[in-house]
């Protein structure tokens, strides 16, 4: 009965160091005696007892690691807090089992050295304006030591520059005098542009003022020339019919007739509005003009009957 125990033992001891269950995303270095054999991938695996063992199993998935915080010197002798964090993957199970004792210790400690040198590099305004410039500084370096180790460093990302708080302050001081300068600046241009725009419609108003005005005067200018226009053409009209008038039988005996009538009248009105007594000087005008009128009447009266 314990022998048959003792069996059972062993055969459990055996099925458990001969299959081996290799989960996704994982690969497991095998040694025979003692020296690398094979790489396991996922699934079902057997492993030969007491001759081949699991050394090393890796996980394949992308790692985060944390860098830790320390203290850089930039160019102009300024010091930084600067912590990051990597991204990374292995790729070669066997290189990452034999290649460092810890890849992971190496990556971070690499990571470390190689910021400094980029940040000791820049002046202190640099490093916060090239974030990405000093991210891919690190991991092209970074990545190309890695390989060795069979990982790939897949990115780098600064999380944290923190100047000395005399610095903050400073900086803090810098900021708020370069917003006041580009307040009034922006102020300044507005007046300048207001005065502009003012000035702009009051030379368009002036310009549509003076260009009603010349139109007013063009339309004035040519109402007056059609009034005169009008006034001539029927001035020639009524010369015109005047002259067909006295071209016409008895037409010059009517005009002399109307003559005569005007003179009477304007001798008439003269002694009328005057107290004086008016007397031509020469009655025989005055005789001539009358006879000359009833010799016109009775041709009239003669042509008539």
């Amino acid at each position: 009965m314990e022998i048959a125990l003792i069996l059972a033992v062993i055969a459990g001891i055996f099925i458990y160091r001969t299959f081996k269950i290799v989960p996704q995303q994982h690969a497991w270095v095998v040694e025979r005696l003692g020296k690398y054999d094979r790489t396991l991938t996922p699934g079902l695996k057997f492993v030969v007892p007491f001759i081949e063992r699991v050394a090393y199993k890796h996980s394949l998935k992308e790692v985060p690691l944390d860098v830790p915080s320390q203290v850089c010197i930039t160019k102009d002798n300024t010091q930084l807090q600067v912590d990051g964090i990597i991204y990374f993957q292995v790729t070669d199970p066997m290189r990452a089992s034999y290649g460092s004792s810890n890849y992971v210790v190496a990556i971070t400690q690499l990571a470390q050295t190689l910021l400094r040198s980029v940040i000791g590099k820049m002046e202190l305004d640099k490093t916060f304006e090239e974030r990405d410039a000093i991210n891919a500084s690190v991991i092209s370096a970074l990545d190309d030591a890695a390989s060795n180790w069979g990982v790939k460093v897949l990115r780098y990302e600064i999380k944290d520059l923190t100047p000395p708080a005399e610095i903050l302050r400073a900086m803090q001081a810098q900021i708020t005098a370069e917003r006041e300068k580009r307040a009034l600046i922006a102020a300044s241009e507005g007046r300048k542009q207001e005065q502009i725009n003012i000035a702009t419609g009051e030379r368009e108003a002036s310009i549509a003022r003076s260009e009603g005005e010349r139109r007013a005067e063009i339309n004035k200018a040519q109402g007056e020339a059609a009034a005169i226009t009008a006034v001539a053409d029927a001035t020639a009209d009524a010369i015109r019919k005047i002259a067909a008038a006295i071209q016409a039988p008895g037409g010059e005996q009517a005009v002399q007739l109307k003559v005569a009538e005007k003179a009477v009248d304007a001798y008439a009105q003269l002694a009328q509005k005057n107290n004086t007594m008016i007397v031509p000087g020469n009655m025989s005008e005055v005789s001539g003009l009358i006879g000359t009128a009833m010799a016109l009447l009775k041709a009239k009266g003669g042509t008539a009957g």
